[in-house]
């Protein structure tokens, strides 16, 4: 606390500050959420004067969210109308937010909505936010992971998921929507869903009921860094997420929203940010006011911060020595504005993902981080021409029926290793004769297309046995001389099946070899215009107006390639205008046939933790 009230008065002594950020962004809007326990500072008029001045010396604002409620703690009213106020005639836009928690230090400490006392404490606080704000917006917390003896003799014989299920879709629409129009017919009430989506059900967020009962849903894009927070979630959650929630609520999905924990480099703050604005989220939400204060240091730059990476330490550094994350969050937001509004719909390979099911949880971010453009949506696609189905499809009871007759309509499919072992007993096998067994195989090296490619790391992977000439291995994994399949086919009426058989450590998925990496990508990406050929841990991002994005989480430079089914006229990068030439790649024969045809091939390179935006030009 001395230090940063040392910071504080150097800063507030200094004539001017040097402005960072440019005004606002052209292709979204910038937030910063502020909790209770910030607001209640606002009181101080001094204090809020000065802490503004150094957020919006660094960073262009045009929200501001101010919290009624955390932990039990609510804002007093004249506190309240002082802060709206001031932030009005600052120009900036003023919403309410709420935090339903009992405690957060207490492990996350939920309200009960079967105890009494709570429920009647939920009303009062979105019924004094609704009197407050035109619109509020409801932290991650609207869940409840109570098991008091109140829940325990409520849930009965129901399982915790369809006990809190039911329980929080009606607490929504009795002591949250019903109350906040009663005092307040004009106020909009968005629930923001965090992060891990997974497991949402078990703790009662119900994906299915919720986003027609709110005005909106918010997006937690955070994703921190993947080995050292707990949730060990993948970069490329960052932009699935928000996809997959505006797939719930088409045009309704507010914004993404993104805080500064678990940055071990600038970068990996910066990439949360990147990836929320790349799926196209119209708000960004800095989580919060005070962290916007933390000073910068030293160990948050980068070992790679000499490059010309995308966060752009030369432009960064040195930083006046009062500067704070806000301006960290600025920089970020600048590099990414110059693309954003020339980029299209995303769009990407399906996968479902039933209501309220898990099974391989957060799978396809690992997909995405192999290359694999991914989009997660809520309904069996029964059109496009490829999708892919994890472990979580078996929540649909009628699965193997649409598998079935998206193969007779001539529309091919990939299951992974883990649904085919969810479906054995469920008639899987009647479409395609595989086996998923008990027994593992620790393979290093694969076979493809009769060429042993050699890998650096052994991988488990889990055998499935399967009768010759019934199915057909595309890549098989080699141990001791024999050979499991990784990627698998077998024709069924007038398409393809295929399985992946999914490493027992989804992160060993970034340990095959470039050459497993591309032909899983020609295989499973075979519909697209476009594929992209290199290691793992580069991202491609596709939009329908003939532009994409390749990104990288590598901690080195990486050349990857793209490579495409027709020539073009040019290749541009948005950003430097710079045309790139392609390769012509000769077709390839097996047997007599055409195996591939010939291709146009374009070589890039991308610098550490960077992006690179580009328009194809026909």
């Amino acid at each position: 606390m001395r230090k940063f009230l040392t910071f504080f008065l150097l800063f507030i002594s200094l004539p001017f500050f040097k402005l960072v950020a440019q005004g606002k962004y052209e292709n979204f809007k910038v937030s910063v959420y502020t909790r209770a326990y910030e607001v209640q500072k606002m009181q101080d008029i001094n204090w809020l004067d000065s802490t503004w001045n150094i957020i919006s010396s660094q960073l262009a604002v045009d929200k501001i969210y101010l919290e009624t409620h955390r932990d039990l703690l609510i804002v007093d009213p004249e506190t309240l109308t002082k802060a709206k106020k001031f932030f009005e005639e600052k120009g900036v836009e003023v919403a309410g937010g709420i935090t339903y928690t009992i405690d957060e230090r207490n492990l996350f400490e939920t309200f009960c909505y079967t105890n009494p006392e709570h429920r009647k404490k939920a009303k009062e606080i979105i019924e004094y936010s609704a009197e407050n704000f035109d619109e509020v917006i409801l932290d991650d917390f609207f869940f409840t992971s109570c098991k008091c003896n109140l829940c325990v003799e409520a849930k009965g014989d129901k399982s915790w998921s369809e006990y809190r299920l039911n329980l929080m879709t009606e607490a929504a629409e009795n002591l949250i929507m019903k109350p906040a129009k009663a005092i307040n017919p004009d106020v909009k009430v968005i629930i923001k869903y965090p992060n891990w989506y997974e497991h949402f059900h078990e703790l009662g967020f119900n994906l299915q009921t919720e986003p027609e009962i709110f005005d909106g849903i918010y997006t937690g894009t955070e994703t921190r860094d993947a080995v050292m927070s707990n949730q060990h979630l993948q970069a490329y959650l960052s932009y699935l997420v928000f996809r997959y929630y505006n797939n719930l609520k088409s045009g309704k999905n507010g914004g993404g929203w993104v805080d500064t924990g678990g940055m071990k480099y600038y970068d990996r703050y910066a990439e949360q940010l990147w990836l929320t604005i790349l799926a196209k989220a119209p708000e960004m939400t800095l989580f919060d006011y005070r962290q916007m204060l933390y000073p910068l240091k030293d160990e948050w730059q980068a070992l790679w911060k000499d490059e010309e990476t995308s966060f752009n330490y030369s432009n960064f550094l040195p930083i006046e020595k009062d500067a704070t994350m806000a301006v960290t969050a600025s920089h970020a937001l600048n590099s990414i504005d110059e693309i954003a509004g020339k980029l299209g719909n995303p769009y990407g390979i399906k996968s479902y993902k039933p209501y309220h099911s898990n099974g391989e949880d957060f799978l396809q971010n690992y997909f995405g981080m192999i290359g694999i453009p991914m989009d997660l949506v809520p309904e069996f696609p029964m059109d496009d021409e490829m999708i892919i189905l994890t472990e979580q499809a078996k929540h649909d009871q009628e699965i193997v029926t649409k598998i079935d007759q998206r193969l007779r309509n001539g529309k091919d499919i990939i299951i992974t290793s883990g649904l085919l072992d969810a479906l054995q007993d469920r008639g899987i096998r009647n479409i395609v004769n595989l086996e998923y067994t008990t027994r593992k195989t620790l393979a290093k090296d694969f076979l493809i297309r009769g060429t042993i490619i050699e890998g650096n790391t052994e991988i488990l992977f889990p055998q499935i046995q399967y009768f010759t000439n019934d199915s057909w291995e595309i890549i098989s994994a080699m141990d001791a001389g024999l050979g499991w399949p990784v990627l698998h086919q077998g024709k069924y009426a007038n398409a393809t099946l295929y399985v992946l058989t999914i490493p027992e450590n989804f992160a060993d998925l970034y340990h095959l070899p470039v050459e497993v990496l591309n032909t899983l990508r020609e295989n499973i990406c075979k519909n697209q215009d476009l594929i992209l050929e290199g290691p793992s841990k580069v991202s491609l991002f596709l939009y329908d107006n003939n532009t994409f994005v390749v990104e990288s989480f590598n901690n080195e430079t990486v050349k990857v390639k793209i490579v495409m089914k027709e020539k073009t006229e040019a290749l541009k990068d948005i950003s430097t205008q710079e045309e790139i030439e392609s390769e012509v790649r000769p077709e390839v024969k097996f047997w007599g046939k055409v195996y591939a045809p010939e291709k146009y091939v374009y070589n890039l390179k991308i610098s550490p933790h960077s992006f690179r935006a580009f328009q194809i030009v026909k």
